[in-house]
């Protein structure tokens, strides 16, 4: 194991927010929403959240830059049931929608747990998920047009969200819980082993210092 790749690694999960996501609503084109991804794992969001559209959770890869290999996509059946699981999880939801009833995005606080919920490229966010937030921002506008890529804003809004978590300290402190962090470094690490253990249905063998793999072959795995 490289000193570099294990260093990485660590450095990377110190810096995960597991308050912090996105909610992606019936996305249509898998640019975006591989866009999306690659945004979550910039900032350092560790696991976000869709309801599929007609194309699914399909990944663009050279939009995402293979990024879908270290963010974690957790799929619901409708919004009602995401908005559910995050709100029952302490997040707050905050829908990015123009609105009368909406602020700016820079006036909110990121720093407690919330979700971020996009819409449709078409029709932006439902009513129904509308219904549910508890806020919504907007991002100002100064041209003729009235709204951005749904990347894109989702992009601007979750870098505010960096820099007042950045400011206030919430980067790199391991904020991932224990097991959670050792799962992901396993897998990061060793990402041929845990293949190999997932497929027989066998618990992960420890790592030493260095992320080697201790007494794997001599446990019998087969």
């Amino acid at each position: 194991m490289r000193d570099q790749r294990r260093q990485t690694v660590d450095s990377v999960l110190a810096n995960r927010q597991p308050d912090l996501t996105v909610l992606a609503e019936h996305l249509q084109k898998p640019r975006n929403f591989s866009a999306i991804v690659r945004s979550c794992d910039a900032v350092g969001i560790n696991e976000m959240h869709a309801v599929p559209g007609d194309e699914g959770l399909a990944i663009h890869w050279k939009t995402s830059q293979g990024a879908e290999k270290w963010m974690k996509v957790h799929p619901h059946k409708d919004v009602p049931t995401a908005c559910a699981y995050l709100k029952e999880r302490g997040f707050q939801l905050v829908a990015a929608h123009l609105s009368d009833e909406a602020l700016d995005y820079r006036e909110l606080d990121y720093t407690v747990p919330t979700a971020l919920v996009v819409g449709t490229e078409l029709f932006g966010v439902s009513e129904e998920s509308l219904m549910l937030a508890d806020r919504q921002v907007m991002i100002p506008m100064m041209g003729m047009t009235q709204s951005l890529n749904v990347s894109v804003a989702c992009s601007i809004v979750l870098y505010e969200a960096l820099r007042q978590r950045d400011a206030a300290g919430m980067y790199g402190k391991d904020r991932l819980d224990d097991e959670t962090r050792d799962v992901q470094r396993f897998e990061w690490l060793q990402p041929a082993v845990a293949r190999f253990c997932r497929e027989r249905g066998l618990d992960y063998p420890k790592l030493d210092d260095d992320g080697n793999v201790v007494d794997f072959l001599s446990r019998g795995a087969s």
